[in-house]
């Protein structure tokens, strides 16, 4: 009996130990779904879901007349789900893919119908839930890969999937590059996007994404959460058909001189806008190619040479100390200073010659002795004069990179002597940005009014401006009238009488000065002649009589048996001035102001182009014109006896449809920003305007088509 009594016991303390335990288990799970219940959930969600950023539409820099120079492309990663919809049968499924992967070959053209099916049926036999197809597909494409069979029926019974990717993209591929610049993750920021990065790069939105079979994120919703705000547009300065002729001008200078690099900017005198401006690099792998990877036009501080002397010239003369007309003897081109000599770059024609004979001729003999005879008892005086004219400090551009000029200043003991004086007069022993020296010449043409460079002139929001730049003033006079008058005379005489004759023969007068300067070597100095380089530039503006643009072009490490600035730089100078002249009426003077219409002749013959500056030139010379075309982008114009008549060319509606339009008459850019933008190849050759096209109009093509342009004068 006592033995059953203690195993009973032993029962009771088991069952009882079971039902504590059991009390226990329930009590936790009761808690854990009562108190930490939500919070288990939401740790199990963020297993499954997160929120993620959605990139908004970066904003477009546009040219001054509304030409794309950066835009963000949308382009998209296109895969299927082929377990999308679960009421389709193996069969329905099968026929359904193998129409899909038939029209994704013929659209899309990088793989075979089978090669899409077979991905397609691999990715559902083994359960996939996304299968790449194809990546960097267009917009337009994956509005065609939608009307496909099985995608028609939408994401969640047809299964597709699009990720969207913006690339930033150049219409106009080389031109103005290094200006516009890029914003990178593993790269400092450059020119106007890495300037502008904020203003364009706008507000992220929101998606929330879950994860399903095999790892995949994919959006739980047909729309974001929080839609992506676009960035802003930048409207800048540049005006591509100038920016066009200066790239190009540039460009053949620097192969048929086979010079190292070369840069050319082009301002405008009364507001410091940029109309233009290049930099181009020989490429270390093909002699024959250049890029634009630098900015020298505001980055490369370096000794000027010649053009600094219209600077020590301004100075001279607004202190008293130097007038034109008084004398000087160049000494046969040479003059020692403290043993050191100064040399002309040829043999003078006569020794005794005017301050401004010598300025015109470019003697260093005769501007270095003016400005030590002026300056040599307190040179301080001198490079005050020179500070006054903001060469020492940063110009404070819109874009980043700018080089950092430097002038020397006598109580530097420790790198001022003898000969910097007459060293720097001359352009030397001082450290200038091109941009510093189209400022200042630029002051000079604008009456002594120094403007800061522009590239921006204003911000737009979905096409509305919300912000406009206006010119800033530097120094609202650089020098005493009576100095920029006699600064104007010298510039002008250098083209009449001097180094830049080969300008004199233009139909608008030109002023300016060449400039030739020894480049120092790397650890050789200025010494050895086999290691000599030079840097030919050519600075200056135009109409001389009214000023309207300033431009500085520079050549560095020309060869070929040619370096002077005025052989190598003042040819590009011309070209990009005569392009100028040409096509800006604003420049000429009026022939007739009271000219009637021609009426009852036959009217002159007008070549095709976009609307608005075709009307306007047509306006200013008074012509009868009837617009057919009323809001049409490009127009053709015949004339008649009475009348022109402007007519849409559906140019435009050609190009959406992916038909090749007649571009006969077109220029070279406007052919370039047209079809480009539309994704095709184009080769140009020859130049003027359009007058042969390997695609005829008419034709239909894809992205990444070919077709050849062939220009005639």
């Amino acid at each position: 009996m006592e033995e059953n009594k203690d195993i009973l016991k032993r029962v009771y303390v088991v069952y009882a130990v079971i039902i504590l335990l059991a009390a226990g288990v329930v009590s936790r799970v009761i808690y854990i779904q009562a108190v930490q219940g939500e919070r288990w959930k939401a740790e199990a969600e963020n297993l499954t879901r997160k929120v993620v950023d959605v990139e908004a539409v970066r904003g477009n820099i546009f040219a001054t007349d509304g030409s794309l120079l950066a835009t963000s492309v949308p382009y998209y990663e296109v895969g299927i789900d082929p377990l999308a919809n679960e009421h389709f049968d193996n069969d329905m499924f099968d026929d359904s893919a193998l129409a899909l992967a038939n029209g994704l070959a013929a659209l899309l053209k990088g793989k075979s119908g089978r090669d899409y099916y077979r991905m397609i049926m691999s990715g559902r036999a083994g359960d996939d839930r996304f299968v790449q197809l194809a990546k960097n597909v267009s917009h337009n494409d994956l509005q065609e890969i939608k009307k496909l069979p099985l995608f028609r029926l939408g994401r969640y019974k047809g299964g597709l999937i699009w990720p969207q990717t913006n690339k930033r993209e150049r219409p106009f591929r080389m031109l103005a590059a290094r200006t516009i610049g890029y914003v990178r993750d593993s790269a400092k920021p450059i020119g106007l996007e890495g300037a502008f990065d904020s203003v364009l790069t706008g507000v992220s939105g929101k998606r929330l994404m879950q994860k399903i079979a095999g790892g995949v994120w994919m959006p739980v919703n047909n729309d974001n959460e929080v839609e992506p705000q676009n960035g802003k547009d930048v409207v800048t300065t540049i005006d591509i058909n100038i920016q066009d002729v200066a790239e190009n001008a540039l460009l053949h200078s620097l192969i048929r001189h086979n010079a190292k690099y070369g840069c050319v900017v082009l301002m405008e005198v009364k507001t410091g806008e940029i109309r233009a401006i290049a930099n181009l690099t020989r490429s270390e792998k093909d002699s024959a190619h250049y890029d634009e990877d630098y900015n020298y036009a505001i980055g490369d501080a370096r000794e000027p040479g010649s053009t600094f002397k219209l600077a020590s010239m301004i100075v001279g003369m607004d202190q008293g100390f130097v007038n034109p007309k008084d004398k000087v003897n160049l000494e046969g081109g040479l003059h020692m200073f403290y043993n050191l000599p100064m040399k002309d770059s040829h043999t003078p024609k006569k020794n005794d010659v005017t301050v401004e004979e010598a300025f015109w001729e470019s003697s260093n003999v005769g501007i270095s002795k003016v400005v030590y005879r002026s300056f040599s008892k307190d040179p301080g005086k001198f490079t005050d004069g020179l500070r006054k004219l903001h060469l020492h400090e940063p110009l404070g551009l819109a874009i980043p990179g700018a080089g950092t000029p430097y002038i020397k200043d006598p109580s530097d003991k420790k790198n001022w002597n003898g000969t910097s004086l007459p060293w720097i007069s001359i352009g030397y022993e001082s450290l200038v940005t091109p941009l510093h020296t189209l400022t200042l010449y630029n002051a000079v043409a604008n009456n002594g009014t120094m403007v800061k460079p522009m590239f921006v002139k204003e911000v737009k929001l979905k096409g509305q401006t919300i912000k406009t730049y206006q010119p800033e003033i530097i120094e609202q006079q650089i020098a005493k009238p009576e100095t920029i008058e006699k600064a104007k005379s010298l510039l002008e005489g250098v083209v009449q009488h001097g180094t830049g004759a080969f300008l004199k023969a233009s139909v608008f007068k030109i002023a300016g000065k060449t400039g030739t300067a020894q480049v120092a070597n790397n650890g050789a100095g200025y010494k050895g002649k086999e290691k000599i380089t030079y840097q030919a530039s050519f600075v200056g503006y135009f109409p001389a009589d009214n000023p309207k643009y300033t431009c500085i072009v520079i050549v560095n490490a020309p060869s070929n048996d040619a370096y002077y600035g005025g052989a190598v730089a003042g040819p590009i100078f011309k070209q990009i001035a005569d392009r100028v002249y040409s096509t800006n009426l604003d420049i000429h003077k009026p022939v007739n102001v009271n000219a009637q219409p021609l009426i009852g002749s036959v009217l002159p013959e007008v070549k095709k182009g976009a609307i608005a500056p075709t009307l306007d030139v047509l306006k200013s010379l008074n012509l009868p014109v009837e617009n057919n075309a009323m809001s049409s982008g490009w127009i053709s114009a015949q004339s008649g006896t009475t009348k022109i008549s402007a007519n849409p060319i559906g140019i435009e509606q050609a190009l959406n449809n992916n038909q090749m339009p007649d571009l006969t008459g077109l220029t070279a850019s406007e052919v370039l920003f047209l079809l480009e933008n539309k994704g095709l190849r184009v080769r140009v050759r020859g130049s003027g305007s359009v007058f042969r096209q390997s695609l005829p109009a008419g034709t239909k093509f894809n992205k990444g088509t070919e077709i050849i342009i062939e220009l005639a004068s």
